[in-house]
């Protein structure tokens, strides 16, 4: 695909600054915002990703980062670019540079992303397996945003897709006393792309008995790379109704990113808790926004979150039991990973 939009040719790059012009035509300009030119948007989004991105010490250390030498290498390259989708490409490159899938640009050509912290893991998920477990739609229940059931073997199976919705109270404490008389519960939250935090302090907050330290958050203080509050401790209150009590298993895969990964940093360590699967995809930098002179959207990692160690968890959390789903089990239609958690579960009760 990306063969093809390169493809597109102009006669003359002075249409590249044309194209990128029209995009902020009813758009307001004050002097504080950089000039609406090829170098001016560029310079624009390096800059603000070097005062307010949270992460440069710890991609410095993972592989090596040096934010000057990115600005150093594609700056020159900004002549080189003949089309409206190869600049667009070229700042995809620039933001890929700091392998967050926070860090995106939102455009009318499309979203800027990266994604090699799924791409090369195994999938370790189905939505056909999904159905297998969960049956037909009389055999499960939907209720504010989770899907639920009731295993042969007294095991309550649990799907969270997302955490972009709001737990009702209502929902969770008839959820908890449909499924109290299980002997344990699976919640699978696998390519559960995130959403709202405080959603997944809602659900997390079933399976405390007491006000829990979850975690700590730090806000930027300042331009500098290190330039941030003391961290604040992020404490979940139990749920004020029904909670569960006997043994969980949350299942994870790469997927599992942003506050998804937020929910395993809570629950992790806990009392009866056991993470199955694949380690999570991180995500631990909480997202804010920006506008380019041009008009396009920066969206990018501004606030560290950290474990009960103090920790960052952004290159994702580790399982408890490691397991991938068998090329055997694919063909077989069964979930290695859930059949992992079922027997998890049935040896807590011996």
């Amino acid at each position: 695909m990306q063969n093809v939009i390169r493809s597109i040719k102009v006669r003359a790059a002075s249409l590249l600054t044309m194209l990128v012009s029209a995009l902020v035509a009813t758009s307001c300009i004050t002097e504080e915002v950089a000039p609406n030119t090829i170098r001016g948007n560029f310079d624009a989004l390096w800059q603000t990703l070097d005062e307010r991105y949270c992460f440069f010490d710890l991609k410095a250390t993972e592989y090596g980062l040096d934010w000057n030498e990115v600005y150093a290498r594609y700056q020159p390259k900004l002549a080189e670019q003949k089309t409206l989708w190869d600049y667009f490409n070229l700042l995809e490159d620039v933001v890929c540079e700091l392998r967050d899938g926070h860090v995106n640009i939102i455009s009318s050509l499309g979203t800027a992303r990266y994604g090699e912290w799924f791409d090369n893991y195994p999938a370790n998920y189905a939505d056909t397996l999904e159905r297998k477990y969960l049956g037909r739609t009389t055999d499960y229940v939907t209720t504010g945003g989770l899907k639920y059931r009731v295993l042969a073997d007294s095991i309550a199976y649990v799907r969270c897709p997302s955490f972009d919705v709001s737990f009702g109270d209502g929902n969770l404490h008839v959820m908890m006393l449909t499924l109290a008389p299980c002997k344990g519960m699976i919640l699978d939250i696998r390519s559960n792309g995130g959403g709202r935090l405080t959603s997944a302090e809602k659900l997390a907050s079933v399976f405390i008995d007491e006000k829990t330290l979850g975690g700590y958050m730090a806000h930027k203080t300042g331009k500098g790379h290190n330039d941030f509050s003391q961290p604040e401790a992020i404490e979940i209150e139990p749920f004020g109704s029904r909670r569960w009590t006997k043994p969980l298993v949350v299942l994870t895969n790469r997927r599992t990113y942003s506050a998804a990964n937020a929910f395993v940093m809570y629950v992790k360590g806990l009392p009866g808790v056991t993470i199955v699967g694949d380690k999570t995809g991180g995500g631990s930098g909480m997202p804010l926004t920006s506008e380019l002179p041009c008009g396009w959207t920066l969206r990018f990692s501004a606030c560290p979150m950290y474990d009960r160690q103090m920790a960052l968890t952004e290159e994702g959390i580790a399982p408890d039991v490691k397991v991938d789903i068998t090329s055997d089990d694919y063909r077989r239609d069964i979930d290695t990973i859930i059949e992992t958690a079922r027997r998890i579960i049935l040896s807590a009760g011996n």
